[in-house]
């Protein structure tokens, strides 16, 4: 099965539209086994995707570990990489716990026994991408995002220091990487599309990973960032397009929404959606899919997975086109925004 490409904003990196997204690999909610996680990777590689996301923070480290395990049996022609800068490892130092408890960033149940600090400085940065290249065993990473600089992580009193810490800091570094060829793509990976659209505004980036906030559930991203992004040709790249899992699980006992158990609002609205998509016999899952990538400004869906069989659903899913008419009856519910665009 061959997937549709799109460019990645103004690179010239082409993607296909299914990503593959690697934070579960990084023991988020449970511990993962080692044979399974490569597995997956191997699986997502096998499937013709073509982009592979990951980051420090997930599990510290231990997901850049085994999608390093997986790359090194396979040749890296044609394959996009991405990781992110943000945070800087001390292997001399336990996981320490969360300083904050007003704050919604996950955790993760196991990992690599090293602590994590947040650096978004020059050096920092240049820190952290050294450490990823050592993680991953590899020479090259294609495309490097400033992450987690939103409220979602730091809180409200901490998020103007971060945003200058990020902007004179790490950006000045990833700028310099990509200006020396040695990356080939500079962006942001951010929970939140308000953010998005600060940095968009401030810096001259290629590329952005916003998690869950444009989807079939919700598209605060539609009024401003999106169109911003259009604008500047910035690639968008799209995770938490279940929303955590509750496009994927539907409004089942024990659903997640952004890393929590879902709220009654939330899993009324997911029910009401789960009853127009019955109605056209389109599965929710491949509808959320199909809404996401609806939008011009969005390149790829980076989706994570933590079997093999999740990754052939994935890809599934993506090549079963939902009929029009399932779009136009989700606006007439009031379900989807009027101006959301929707997938020819």
């Amino acid at each position: 099965m061959s997937l549709a490409t799109r460019t990645l904003g103004r690179s010239n990196l082409t993607v296909t539209v299914l990503g593959f997204g690697t934070a579960p690999l990084g023991d988020l909610y449970a511990r993962l086994d080692d044979a399974t996680a490569i597995a997956t990777v191997e699986a997502a590689l096998a499937a013709g995707i073509t982009l592979l996301d990951t980051s420090p923070h997930y599990g510290n480290g231990l997901a850049e570990h085994r999608c390093g395990t997986a790359l090194r049996r396979h040749r890296r022609d044609g394959l996009v990489l991405s990781t992110k800068v943000g945070r800087v490892m001390d292997p001399r130092q336990p996981p320490a716990a969360p300083a904050r408890s007003d704050v919604a960033a996950p955790g993760f149940a196991g990992g690599l026994p090293h602590r994590a600090s947040f650096d978004y400085s020059y050096d920092g940065a240049m820190r952290s991408f050294e450490q990823s290249l050592l993680r991953l065993g590899t020479d090259r990473i294609d495309v490097l995002l400033i992450h987690d600089v939103d409220v979602w992580t730091h809180g409200p009193d901490a998020i103007e220091a971060r945003f200058r810490e990020a902007m004179d800091g790490a950006y000045r570094a990833l700028a310099d990487l990509r200006d020396q060829k040695v990356i080939k793509a500079i962006g942001v990976g951010i929970n939140e599309a308000d953010m998005c659209e600060r940095f968009a505004r401030a810096g001259d980036f290629d590329c952005m990973l916003l998690a869950g906030r444009y989807s079939l559930l919700e598209q605060p991203a539609l009024e401003s960032f999106l169109p911003l992004a259009q604008e500047k040709n910035i690639g968008v790249m799209l995770g938490g397009v279940f929303n955590s899992g509750i496009l994927a699980t539907g409004a089942v006992p024990g659903a997640r929404y952004n890393y929590a158990p879902a709220p009654d609002h939330i899993m009324d609205k997911v029910r009401r959606i789960e009853a127009v998509c019955r109605a056209h016999s389109v599965p929710l899952a491949h509808a959320a899919l199909h809404f996401a990538l609806g939008h011009p400004a969005v390149a790829s869906l980076v989706l994570g997975g933590v079997t093999p069989e999740e990754v052939s659903r994935n890809v599934a899913a993506i090549s079963a086109a939902p009929p029009a008419a399932l779009w136009s009856d989700l606006k007439s519910e009031g379900l989807l925004a009027p101006d959301a665009p929707t997938p020819a």
